[in-house]
């Protein structure tokens, strides 16, 4: 990240700004009009695209290659995604992928 040319703002102080934007909001219809405005198109298809695969992924049974076609998705962010559920310490598929099966 972009250093602010502030040196007494912590860098990451406009990531927090966003993660307090985002939980503003409290309709599906308000995300989406925040996205349009924040997000180009292709941005906000990148990220439907890369959470339907991680959809696929945590209900299972089906392949990889299965999954890239289902969500029309590269093999690549297939198996990108599928590293972050398994492997990566931040978890953040897995926390709201099971919040939304509560």
């Amino acid at each position: 990240m972009l250093k602010h040319a502030d040196k007494t703002r912590p860098a990451d102080a406009g990531a927090d700004g966003l993660y307090r934007a985002l939980l503003a909001l409290e309709t599906p219809e308000e995300v989406e009009a925040f996205l349009k405005d924040l997000c180009t198109p292709a941005e906000v298809r990148a990220f439907a695209e890369r959470w339907e695969v991680a959809r696929l992924l945590d209900a299972g049974g089906k392949s990889y290659r299965e999954i890239a076609v289902e969500a029309q998705a590269s093999p690549t962010t297939v198996v990108r995604v599928a590293r972050f559920l398994k492997e990566m310490p931040h978890q953040g598929y897995r926390l709201v992928l099971d919040r939304l099966k509560a």
